[in-house]
């Protein structure tokens, strides 16, 4: 399967003239860090960055939460820095899920240029 992906592409790149080429170039995939620069880069990415920092100041109330939790010894203050702490874990993970799903939708559109631009090579193969 790989092979006949390969071979598609060398066959689009044919085709394409080389700005075309170049552009086509740009959509390969991306490795973890490119994806998560992505991220940052986008429409949305000043939400991203304010979505870090709440990160981070959830983490910091978490440890907290940790230290009170260790340092009290009353059956009703345990529970409620346990659930104090359970609920930072809670919202750290939704965070984080936001982020990771907006890396699956970048690779998404960059599925879709990349199936946009091969139906378009296609289209003026068959007009000529």
């Amino acid at each position: 399967m790989n092979k006949e992906t390969e071979n598609i592409d060398e066959l689009i790149k044919e085709t394409l003239n080389k700005e075309e080429a170049k552009f086509y170039d740009e959509l390969e995939e991306q490795n973890l860090i490119g994806k998560l620069g992505e991220v940052y880069k986008g429409k949305m990415g000043w939400l991203a960055i304010i979505m870090n920092v709440v990160h981070l100041v959830i983490f910091g109330l978490l440890i907290y939460c940790i230290i009170r939790f260790f340092g009290t010894n009353e059956t009703n203050e345990l529970i409620k820095w346990a659930s104090a702490g359970f609920l930072c874990m809670i919202v750290m993970s939704m965070l984080k899920l936001y982020i990771w799903m907006q890396m699956d939708k970048n690779d998404i559109l960059r599925e879709m240029k990349k199936l946009e631009l091969q139906v378009a090579t296609l289209f003026s193969k068959l007009e000529n």
